[in-house]
């Protein structure tokens, strides 16, 4: 690892301030990622700036009956929240779907936007990697790709993006909050991670300095249900193959409000517009949810040997409906 200052913030006007200050800055919450790639070489931060002491741990209601979520709310206490296990089980069922308890002991919720791609070929700096090193080539496309994407690549990139809790946010609507030199601006989640195109390099939409301070979650509309169901190889520990969150209401046998989305298959969590058009208004049978799964996984583009994430997304996300309504 290579020699690196600290400060340790004491607003996050001190924090933005000082990442402008010092080009090349990282913010510092768990760490959780953030150092791992650091040991790896692939993040050489001159400065690590601390705000894990911001006033940025609250969860609270919001005035439409919605929730406030700080940045530096750990996962594990994000999970365990009470209003989120009543009104947003999806996001706590995918809190508890990722990493260890001990790694959700310490991850934050920006830090949890904010973590980078496993590719294998992006984690080791001895090999070519356009999100690391722009220009340099993408071996994942003929090389170990079976836990890469399907969708919205590029020839650029085939990289994933690994987030269970993104993947829930975006079926919940959420919005993330942005504090940098401009002040203040809020993204919708789903316009938060960008698709590689041709510069894979940028994750994000967040501009330089910028600093996650919140995220807002939107009332749910009565009746609906919501649910996270994640696919891996091993029971606990492991990133998605492939994950689903949906949201459903249904009145009278019809669906009245459909939200889906999928991780593990694409650069970002994956909003399946496509899937909700032929969900809403629709009856709620199992022919209308392979109706939806089909018209969105239409778009995919597997490489050679990850091909069987199609048809997993398309029985979970089958399953998941299927669930939901049955609950409605």
């Amino acid at each position: 690892m290579k020699p690196f200052a600290y400060l340790r913030a004491g607003s996050v006007a001190e924090a933005v301030r000082e990442s402008a200050a010092h080009p090349g800055a990282r913010f510092l919450g768990g760490g959780t990622n953030l150092v791992d790639l650091m040991k790896l070489g692939v993040e050489t931060p001159g400065l690590l700036i601390d705000i894990s002491r911001l006033p940025l741990d609250r969860v609270t209601d919001t005035d439409d009956g919605g929730l406030r979520i700080g940045a530096t709310v750990r996962n594990s206490d994000l999970a365990a929240h009470h209003a989120v296990r009543a009104r947003y089980p999806a996001l706590s069922q995918a809190l508890l779907a990722g990493a260890s308890g001990q790694l959700r002991n310490t991850a934050t919720t920006g830090g949890n936007l904010l973590q980078r791609t496993r590719c294998p070929y992006f984690q080791d700096t001895s090999k070519p990697c356009n999100k690391r090193e722009p220009g340099s080539g993408c071996p994942a496309r003929e090389g170990a790709h079976r836990d890469l994407a399907v969708l919205g690549h590029s020839t650029d990139c085939v990289a994933t993006h690994p987030s269970d809790m993104a993947v829930a946010l975006a079926a919940l609507g959420a919005t993330v909050l942005l504090h940098g030199p401009d002040g203040e601006r809020a993204v919708p989640v789903t316009d938060f991670h960008r698709l590689p195109g041709d510069s894979p390099a940028a994750d994000t939409v967040i501009r330089p300095d910028e600093l996650i301070t919140e995220v807002l979650l939107p009332p749910l509309p009565d009746g609906a249900y919501s649910l996270y169901r994640k696919a891996r190889d091993r029971a606990s520990f492991a990133f998605a193959l492939v994950s689903v969150a949906a949201v459903l209401r249904v009145r009278g046998g019809r669906i009245e409000h459909a939200a889906l989305a999928f991780g593990g298959l694409a650069h970002r969590p994956w909003r399946a517009r496509a899937a909700e058009d032929v969900l809403r208004g629709a009856p709620a049978t199992g022919e209308t949810y392979e109706a939806a799964a089909d018209a969105e996984l239409a778009a995919a583009r597997p490489l050679r040997d990850n091909a069987f994430k199609v048809g997993l997304a398309r029985r979970l996300a089958v399953d998941a409906l299927a669930e939901l309504a049955a609950r409605s």
